[in-house]
């Protein structure tokens, strides 16, 4: 079985002795036990699952499943300390948690190791877990594999308990499957749209326009190419994208409409078919490119210590789960580069799906993008006030959003 070094392990002490002038980092949040851990390997490959439950509100949880040659436990255990620090910050009435799976999801036998895994989750899934798309296992996939386990989607545990799970489960579809401007469904692309605004809201707090403001992002999948839709309709001038074949760049803007068409199942662009004047540069150029903004939307750890000089960006907004290491993220912050962390940045699709679950937000378009461009812009701006003004990392004040709120629902969630 392939393995990966966490590069978040034992980081606390290279941080305090890093910058030990940045009193604003935590260290305290990567060394929180969770609530519970789930081993589980596959009796016909050998891969190795994972379900990491970190805390539970009201008998629920919620966070996704990812697929990953690599995945180790303790990268399931960071992503799910990140879910529950969304639900806690955005004051969503449950839990946070992860699924995560040590396989290809290239392999033909993907879909039915997921399948294997979800049914031996089945007493989470059934009441507890409520789970959708990560990296490697897209949204229709998953809904796919609970329908054959006769659970019906991936929000079973939560539309179970509605007082009409009927009604909730026909209101989840039709905001899912809503579909808005660029012939896209709500659902795919409603995380990148956080994302963006996000971005957005970092150019607003410089004062600066949107036109006036340049973004590179590696990883144009679900998320990073949400993302860059948004940006480019917004007028952002998108320069660089990355994929796992090479980095794209175009300093007067990338074509992004152009290229997301070119997009096959994993988020990798047709080389073949490329828009004229777009320069073929290797993988990891797009942490160097010289941006406003660097959105990391692909792999978990993709800033580290060993790159964290390459980033040329006047902020780092996390699309990926855990895309900074903490020594990374110190690093940056002794060279004024704040980090906008991944349980804002990319809370988008967690916090719209359970609006969507509560009966708060429906299948209007309008609505959703209103209130998340709402929130999104106002915790942005109070997270970079106080890196402005008193040098408190952005990380820092979004734990303080979520200790603030973590005691709060603890009765029972109310679905209608």
């Amino acid at each position: 079985m392939t393995t990966m070094q966490n590069p978040m392990e034992h980081t606390g002490a290279a941080i305090s002795s890093l910058v030990p002038q940045h009193t604003g980092f935590d260290t305290a949040a990567t060394r929180a036990e969770p609530y519970m851990r789930v081993q589980w390997t596959d009796p016909v490959t050998g891969a190795v699952g994972y379900l990491v439950v970190h805390t539970l509100r009201a008998g629920l949880a919620t966070g996704g499943t990812r697929m990953r040659a690599g995945c180790t436990m303790t990268e399931v255990e960071d992503l799910a300390r990140g879910m529950a620090n969304k639900t806690a910050t955005f004051d969503l009435p449950i839990g946070g948690a992860k699924g995560g799976v040590d396989f290809d999801p290239k392999d033909p036998r993907a879909v039915e190791v997921l399948e294997r895994f979800c049914e031996a989750m089945r007493p989470w899934i059934d009441a507890h877990w409520v789970t959708a798309e990560d990296l490697g296992v897209p949204q229709h996939l998953i809904d796919e594999v609970f329908a054959r386990l006769g659970l019906g989607q991936s929000y079973h545990a939560a539309i179970s308990r509605a007082a009409d799970p009927a009604a909730t489960m026909e209101r989840v579809h039709a905001g899912l499957n809503a579909v808005v401007p660029g012939d896209m469904l709500l659902g795919d692309v409603i995380g990148g749209y956080g994302v963006a605004h996000a971005c957005i809201a970092a150019a607003v707090s410089w004062g600066q326009a949107p036109v006036d403001t340049t973004v590179a992002i590696q990883g144009i999948g679900t998320m990073g190419g949400g993302a860059a839709w948004y940006l480019h309709e917004a007028g952002m001038k998108v320069v660089a994208v990355a994929d796992a074949a090479g980095t794209l760049y175009q300093p007067d803007g990338l074509d992004i409409p152009a290229l997301l068409d070119l997009r096959d199942a994993y988020g990798e662009v047709d080389r073949a078919r490329l828009p004229e004047g777009v320069q073929q540069l290797p993988r990891n150029a797009v942490m160097a490119a010289n941006v406003d903004i660097l959105v990391p939307a692909a792999i978990s750890y993709a800033i580290t210590p060993d790159n964290t000089y390459d980033v040329a960006a006047r902020v780092v907004v996390e699309a990926a789960n855990a895309a900074t290491t903490p020594e990374a993220e110190a690093m940056l912050a002794a060279r004024n580069i704040p980090v906008l962390p991944d349980f804002v940045a990319n809370a988008g699709a967690v916090v719209w799906a359970w609006w969507l679950l509560l009966g708060e937000v429906d299948d209007d378009p309008d609505t959703s993008f209103d209130r998340l461009r709402t929130v999104m812009h106002t915790k942005v701006s109070q997270l970079l006030a106080r890196w402005t003004d008193e040098g408190i990392t952005p990380r820092q004040t979004g734990h303080e959003f979520a200790a603030a709120h973590a005691n709060d629902n603890k009765g029972k969630v109310v679905i209608p």
